[in-house]
Parts: structure tokens; C-alpha cells; sequence
């Protein structure tokens, strides 16, 4: 949202000033457990291999150290997705230690392991078909992965497995080291630690690897860099407006998810743990230590790149993952198997949403609705800030600015258009208020380590905070969105949860202390980066509840975790109106989509401050290739209506919104992908070119799914971009100018204010709307048009997906229609790529355009299944290669077939 008012008070709660900016968050040196682990000494951990237990999930092992008598249980579970999950706990703890739930979406399904080989030192153990093993070495512990006997990812290779067991409570606190592991002083906070020092880490080499991406979210580049040099990545939602670029600093959400790439596999590593996590990473050329034979063979040569990575969180168990590929579709696939597929939202979502803090009035929504008809602007949803509540308690509505909001809905809806509002997790104290009463009375609220109500600040003042982690404050929570209850709505409005990380104005880097209690007995310091998750999570299913289990939500949380894709869309918060923040949204939202948070966005223009027109129109031209398209601005940043700014750049954001539109059956299609296979929308390069090292380290353009090259620009004044144009043997066809380019080369591209650098990849074939609509819903019935862009063997391949886009009729009722577009030998097909799907809609295709057709046709004839034969009139360009077939009438649900002679 809407931060926070920009810096013009030093003494604003949210935002210090850039003098005080840097003291209010911690830096790794400010945190003991991460001191403690990085300064030693090592755990010298034996496997006890004579413990070994075969059982039906895998194997299990102890591990000893003699120093501190420390005794841990090693489980050992590979799943039958080629995933092997490491757990480690202690053996015999004084009391549960906290395990990460509803996260994965189930238990996984596991096979058994089987003792392949046995030695004094090691054992080695295989599943399946046996390619891939693990080896466990006695002393020093350590865990290797490997496949046809090569290690592809050692688990504890330098010894950093680290577990600090659970302890009863001094009597009295001797001495400062002692009173430092049980308490931990920032500026004027005192944590309290009940359980002690409870951390843990380890550290994993990937053989082989000198480029990780992931663990978002960062404002960073999107290969995660050496850490030598600085701050590790650290993992802890916090509120940072206006935060940093090329920084490692944890903003909003964290995904603990690291993906390695090189040009023969794709490795994942996720560390599954909700507390503050740190994450170091070291890039070497790794050489082989001849005075201690190598475990397994590593490689034919001495020298080999590999990456270290060094995970510390402070509390929970050794929970991790090691996701094996070998290709990146598999990757992403195992990963979505973990914790979900991303939700397919509601076609509505997928259009341009208007956002500010805040519409005044109903009477101003009105008026910025009727601006984006009277300019011929689409757009779908606008959104109302916190100024819409009575005296910012959420549920409710401002009576003398939005007296009869139902009735305002019902005009947008009208018109086929949407509303969203913000509901946030702290509740004004008043008690007053009955949703205040209900949740105090009926023990949703977390407490603080004395067992009372915690208390923070945050818009509305004095505030409560929702338990999201109970199950019974969610259901509670859920209901609160229903007709009946929330007054004033209607099944038009969706969500918004923000400052759910949990933001609060005067709390230890404004945000909860770590002490504070959850439900369960649980510190918030064991799950704090899940607080989000589960707002999102209610939230979603209130939506779902109030419609009776028949219509898709759509809420948009600003916090997030591994899993939150099953929930909706998130963004990248609080940036700022600027080139460098435009151009960090798009390695960040990379990362999401690397990590399954594939419906993400970056607010237009930059929330706080006032961006030029230069930028503004740049602005909108990147994020209508990105997946969540919304405008948005601060309560001190100037309106920016998109036709605020004159007629030029009126025109350009109308060109852009409705090139986005017309091609919003790609991006559903796309979403249909992802929900099903946990491919991506946004793809860095390497992700489609996966053996092109030049592309490893590119995040200044990507693909749009498998089909589209966009390469946004981000320069002010720019008058030529570079656009790495990758595959030998590919060729790219620019998609407004049609002309081809052979693939391997770095393009030098002429733009102009107008110019959006997308190339449409050889061999793929897109379907469009053949024009733009004032909405989405409008837009289903404009005809499509199909764009093929044949390789240089004449061939191309597409697919269309299409359902009712808003109902779960295409779940329960396989209410879809999934159609596969190919051409080849001059034969353009459109089949059934799904039997199953049984969804009859009108929609026809009006045109044809062939790309890279090498001489002009002398016929091209149109065969319907059960009609005779027809010909097509059509346009030959020699100048591109281009055929269009024009005045077309086929129904996508039929089959057909044009041939061109």
C-alpha cells in the first residue's frame, strides 16, 4: 500500500528519515544467533551408522557430538519427485521444537531406500532405479547426494551444521554471556528468549554451480551474489518503505528457496524454516584435496566451479529439501508438488487494476472511472486505501465519503468492472467496536510474553494483531467477509492485505517482537515470516466462503512465504518513483516467479514520489508484460491519471494497456500452465536456454512463458537497447515491424518513446483478441486472432486455453477448452490438446498471421470438419515474409484446418 507518508517529519512513525533509516533495522552483526554461528566453534558431528533404521519414509540415523553430549536424529526422505528431504531434530528435546505447517500442501509421497554399499566409514543407499544415492559418512558427518555416481550437492561439506538444543531457564542469570543467550538487546527493545538459544544452520556445497538464484525477496540483481564482500541475504518480513536497491536487506516476504543452474542440470535447495534466516553464499573454483580421498567422483577435472551455501535461522528444526531437476520444467514442477500450484485467478485480475492512497470520495471514483472510458483506456478494478473505513477499522466504511458503497459496486459491475479494498491484520483497540470485541473475547489476538493482549501501533493507533496462525481466528476471520457480515459489500469486491509482515509503527524494527505468543504456546521469533502467509491464506478462503465454493477470489498480499501462490497475487510494496526502481522490478519479480510466485507486479510509477512522463510511459510499457498490472501512488504523490500528462503520453499508456489487453489470451493460457505444471510466467533467459551461458546472468529482459522476448526500457533518453537474442539456430521476429532476426547475436535496437522491444520466437504460435475492450469481460467478445511464427523448418506449435474466467467450473465440472494450434508443411491445425475439457464457448478467430512464410501462396483453403472446403483471402508482404488471412469465422471448439499452396 500505502506506506507511509514520505520522510517530510523526521518524527513519522513508519518512515525515518535517511539519518535514522539505517539504525532502525538490524544488520547481521546485530544479531546474536547469527554472531554465534559464524564465530564457532563447529559441531564435530559423527554419524552413528550402526543407528541406521530403514522404514517406509526413507532412513533414520543419529548424530553425536562429544564436546556438549549433543544427540540429533537424522531423517533421511527421498520422494518420489526426485526431491530428498534432510530432517534434522533433537533426539530426546525438553519439548517440541516448531515444525513449519501448511506449507506443504501434504506429506509427501516417499519411496524406500535400500543399502546399495556399506563400509567402516560410510554408507551409501539408493531408491528407485537407483541413478541417484546418498551417501552418509561417519566422521566427519557429512551427506552426499549424487547421481551415476557423481555428487551433485553435499550436505555439511566444511562442518556448519549447527543445532542448539533447548534448555530450561537459569535461576538467575550469572553472568553477560549467559543473560545474552537469554535475552537480546536492539536500541530500546529487550527480547526475551523463553526457550534459550534455540538455532540452527548448515551449510551445503552444489558441485559444479556458479549460478544460484531465488530467496527472494530482495531488491537485487537476479543472480544471487558472493556474500564475502557484505551482508548475507537475509529472510525476515519487515516494512521498509522506499527500501534499497542492489541490497540484501529482507523486505516483505521470503521465499527460502535457492536454485542453482549450469548447462547440464537445475538444482533447488529449500530450507524450510519461518524464523529470521540469513543465507551466505560463496562462489569458488573449487580444488580437490588430494591428501583425503574423494568421497565420489566429482569430476574428470581438478578444478571445477562449485557454490557454497550457508543457511542460519534461529529456531525450528534442519528441515531441507534438495529438489534434483535435472531440467528447469522439472524443477519448478517439483518445487509446485511441495507447496502448491499457483491459484488461477479470475480472468478480471489479469487486466489493469487503478490504484491510490486514496479515491476521496465516492463521487471521485466515479469520476476517475468515467476518465478511463471518456480516453478509451481499459481497465478492470479500482482499488480504495484505508481512507475508505470509518476511522480505520477494516469491515467498515467512511459514512459521510462512502455512504452507500454497495450502490458503488453495483455501478462498477455495471459496467462489468470490479472494486478491491485494503484489509489489514491489526485491529483498532476499541472496545467499542464489536469485530474488536468479538476477536478480543473470543482469544484471536496474539498476546504478548506476559500473557495479555499485545498491543502496537499501526494507522488506525493503538492496535490488536490478529493470530493468523490460529485456525479458529482464521475461520473467524473468513466469516467476517460474508454479505451478511461485511456490511456494505457485494460479490464484486476483493481484497488487499497489506502491512501484514506484521507492520507496527513503534515495535523493534517496526515490526512484532519476537517474543510476543502465538497460538500453540509458539514465540512469534518460530514463525514470524508466515504471518502474512496466513492472512493471505483467510482472506482467500473468505472470499471462496462468501461465494459458496463457486466463484475464484482474488486477494493481493504485500508479505508472503513458500506456498503463498495458492493464495493470489503479491507485489514488490513501496517503491519509488525513479529509473533505478523500474529497473530492479524486474530482476525482483524474476525472482518471485523462479520461486512460484508467478502472479507478481511492481506498482506503476513508483508508490511514493512524482514520476516525469518519460518515466511514467516507460512504466506502463514494462508492466504490461509483467503479470500483475497495477497503477499506484502515495497520499503526498500528485494524481496520475493516465490522462494527466497530455494527449502524447495519453496515447502512448492507451497504446500500451490495450496491446496488453489483446493479448490477455496468452497470459491466461499461460496462468493455465502454471496452475498445472508450476511453469512460470516470467522466465529468465536461461530458463528457456538452458545450456546458453551467456543468458545465466541476464535480468534486463526475459521471456513472457516460451513464445515472447521482452526486453523493457529502463534508461532515460534512450534512443537504441541491446537485446540478447539467444539460440544459434533460433529465429526472432520482431512483433510490430515483423521482421525477422537470426538468433546468437546481441541485437542493437533503434527506440523511440513508442517502442516496446517484443520478439516472437520461431516456431510458437499466440493467440490474441483481435482489438481491446473497455474490460476483460467486454473483451470476450471481440474474435481472436492467431499470430505464427514459423521456424526456419516451417513448423509451430501453440496452445489456447479458455474457461468462463471466474468460476471453479473448470475444476468440478472440467468446464474448460484447452485447443492445440500447430502448422506444419503449410498446414495449419487446430485440434483438441485436452479431451477432457468440456467447455463449448463461441469464440471464433478472425485472422491469421504467418511470419517468415518464404514466398507468396497461390491458394489458401479453410477445412471444417463436416463443411466443404473454402478459400481465404489473403495479404502476401514480401518486404517480412508475412501472410495474413483475413475475414475468417472458425470456432476455436471446432476443428479446422487452412492450407496454404
Amino acid at each position: 500500500m500505502a506506506e507511509v507518508i514520505e520522510p517530510v517529519c523526521s518524527d513519522n512513525p513508519a518512515v525515518p528519515d535517511d539519518a535514522t533509516k539505517k539504525e532502525k533495522f538490524k544488520k547481521s552483526e546485530d544479531v546474536a544467533f547469527y554472531r554465534r554461528q559464524m564465530q564457532g566453534p563447529k559441531l564435530q558431528l559423527r554419524a552413528l551408522l550402526d543407528t541406521m533404521v530403514l522404514t517406509e519414509k526413507g532412513a533414520c540415523f543419529e548424530l553425536f557430538e562429544s564436546d556438549k553430549q549433543t544427540r540429533l536424529l537424522l531423517s533421511l526422505s527421498p520422494c518420489k519427485s526426485d526431491t530428498v528431504r534432510i530432517l534434522i531434530d533433537e533426539l530426546r528435546p525438553i519439548r517440541a521444537r516448531y515444525r513449519v505447517p501448511d506449507v506443504l500442501t501434504g506429506e509427501p509421497q516417499y519411496d524406500q531406500l535400500r543399502v546399495e554399499r556399506r563400509t567402516k566409514d560410510s554408507v551409501t543407499l539408493a531408491w528407485s532405479s537407483g541413478r541417484y544415492q546418498i551417501r552418509v559418512w561417519h566422521f566427519p558427518f557429512r551427506l552426499e547426494v549424487l547421481c551415476d555416481d557423481e555428487a551433485v550437492a553435499t550436505f555439511n561439506p566444511k562442518g556448519k551444521l549447527w543445532f542448539e538444543k533447548l534448555q530450561h531457564p537459569p535461576s538467575k542469570l550469572e553472568d553477560d554471556q549467559t543473560s545474552s543467550l537469554w535475552q537480546e538487546t536492539f536500541r530500546e527493545f529487550v527480547d526475551v528468549k523463553a526457550n534459550g538459544p534455540s538455532s540452527i544452520g548448515a551449510d551445503l556445497c552444489l558441485h559444479g554451480f556458479r549460478h544460484v538464484y531465488g530467496l527472494p525477496e530482495h531488491a537485487d540483481s537476479l543472480q544471487l551474489r558472493d556474500t564475502r564482500d557484505g551482508e548475507p541475504y537475509r529472510l525476515y518480513n519487515l516494512d521498509v518503505f522506499a527500501y534499497g536497491v542492489y541490497s540484501r536487506f529482507g523486505l516483505y516476504g521470503s521465499v527460502p528457496l535457492l536454485v542453482a543452474h549450469k548447462p547440464d542440470r537445475t538444482l533447488g535447495v529449500f530450507w524450510l524454516n519461518a524464523s529470521e534466516t540469513f543465507v551466505n553464499i560463496y562462489h569458488s573454483p573449487a580444488e580437490r584435496q588430494d591428501d583425503q580421498p574423494p568421497p565420489a567422483k566429482i569430476s574428470s577435472s581438478q578444478l571445477q566451479p562449485e557454490t557454497d551455501v550457508h543457511w542460519m535461522s534461529e529456531s525450528g528444526v534442519i528441515d531441507c529439501m534438495i529438489l534434483l531437476g535435472p531440467t528447469p520444467p522439472q524443477l519448478f514442477s517439483q518445487y509446485a508438488q511441495l507447496t502448491g500450484y499457483q491459484a488461477l485467478p479470475p480472468l478480471f485480475a489479469l487486466g489493469y487494476h487503478q490504484c491510490r492512497w486514496n479515491y476521496k470520495d465516492e463521487a471521485d471514483v466515479k469520476a476517475v472511472d468515467a476518465g478511463f472510458d471518456r480516453h478509451n483506456i481499459p481497465y478492470d478494478v479500482i482499488w480504495l486505501d484505508i481512507e475508505h473505513t470509518d476511522g480505520k477499522r477494516y469491515f467498515t466504511w467512511d459514512p459521510v465519503n462512502f455512504p452507500d458503497p454497495a450502490h458503488l459496486q453495483q455501478y462498477l459491475q455495471y459496467k462489468n468492472r470490479k472494486m478491491v479494498v485494503i484489509s489489514d491484520p491489526h485491529f483498532k483497540s476499541d472496545p467499542n467496536w464489536s469485530l474488536y470485541r468479538e476477536a478480543r473475547d473470543g482469544g484471536y489476538f496474539v498476546k504478548d510474553r506476559e500473557g495479555q493482549l499485545y498491543k502496537g501501533s499501526c494507522w488506525p493507533g493503538e492496535s490488536s494483531y490478529l493470530d493468523f496462525s490460529n485456525p479458529e481466528t482464521r475461520a473467524w476471520y473468513s466469516r467476517c467477509f460474508g454479505l451478511n457480515n461485511y456490511k456494505g459489500s457485494t460479490p464484486s469486491l476483493f481484497l488487499w492485505n497489506d502491512m501484514n509482515e506484521p507492520s507496527v509503527f513503534w515495535g523493534p524494527e517496526q515490526t512484532m517482537p519476537k517474543d510476543a505468543v502465538h497460538f500453540g504456546g509458539w514465540e512469534h521469533r518460530d514463525l514470524h515470516n508466515l504471518y502474512g502467509f496466513y492472512q493471505h491464506m483467510a482472506s482467500m478462503e473468505g472470499l471462496i466462503t462468501r461465494s459458496g465454493g463457486s466463484e475464484r477470489p482474488f486477494v493481493l498480499s504485500r508479505s508472503f512465504f513458500a506456498g503463498s501462490q495458492r493464495f493470489g497475487a503479491v507485489w514488490t510494496g513501496d517503491n519509488v518513483a525513479s529509473w533505478e526502481y523500474l529497473k530492479i522490478s524486474i530482476p525482483m519479480l524474476l525472482s518471485l516467479n523462479v520461486t512460484g510466485l508467478v502472479f507478481c507486479g511492481a506498482d506503476v510509477g513508483g508508490f511514493s514520489k512524482d514520476p516525469d512522463p518519460e518515466l511514467l510511459v516507460r512504466w506502463y510499457q514494462a508492466a504490461a508484460l509483467q503479470p500483475f498490472f497495477r497503477g499506484h501512488s502515495a497520499i503526498t504523490s500528485k494524481r496520475r491519471e493516465p490522462w494527466l500528462f497530455g494527449e502524447a503520453v495519453t496515447a502512448a499508456i492507451r497504446s500500451v494497456i490495450q496491446e496488453r489487453y489483446c493479448l490477455l489470451p496468452y497470459w491466461y493460457t499461460l496462468f493455465h500452465q502454471a496452475h498445472t505444471s508450476g511453469l512460470p510466467l516470467l522466465r529468465p533467459m536461461w530458463v528457456e536456454f538452458p545450456q546458453e551461458q551467456e543468458a545465466f546472468t541476464v535480468d534486463n529482459q526475459y521471456m513472457i512463458g516460451s513464445s515472447l522476448l521482452a526486453c523493457p526500457v529502463t534508461e532515460p533518453g534512450a534512443e537504441e537497447v541491446k537485446v540478447l537474442l539467444p539460440g544459434q539456430t533460433e529465429i526472432w521476429y520482431d512483433i510490430d515491424s515483423k521482421q525477422a532476426y537470426e538468433g546468437g547475436r546481441t541485437l542493437t535496437l533503434p527506440v523511440t518513446l513508442d517502442t516496446v522491444p517484443v520478439f516472437q520466437r520461431a516456431g510458437s504460435v499466440i493467440c490474441r483478441r483481435a482489438g481491446s475492450a473497455s474490460s476483460t469481460a467486454q473483451l470476450q467478445k471481440i474474435p481472436l486472432s492467431i499470430s505464427v511464427a514459423l521456424s526456419s523448418q516451417g513448423a509451430a506449435d501453440g496452445e489456447l486455453y479458455l474457461d468462463d474466467g471466474h468460476s471453479f467450473d473448470y475444476r468440478d465440472r472440467k468446464a474448460f477448452c484447452l485447443r492445440g494450434l500447430s502448422m506444419v508443411s503449410g498446414r495449419l491445425r487446430c485440434r483438441p490438446a485436452n479431451e477432457e475439457g468440456t467447455f463449448d464457448c463461441d469464440t471464433v478467430i478472425h485472422s491469421v498471421t504467418i511470419l517468415g512464410l518464404k514466398s507468396r501462396p497461390s491458394t489458401v483453403a479453410v477445412h471444417v470438419s463436416g463443411a466443404e472446403d473454402t478459400s481465404a483471402a489473403f495479404q502476401y508482404m514480401d518486404t517480412c515474409c508475412t501472410l495474413i488471412v483475413n475475414s475468417l469465422n472458425l470456432r476455436v471448439a471446432q476443428d479446422w484446418e487452412i492450407h496454404i499452396e
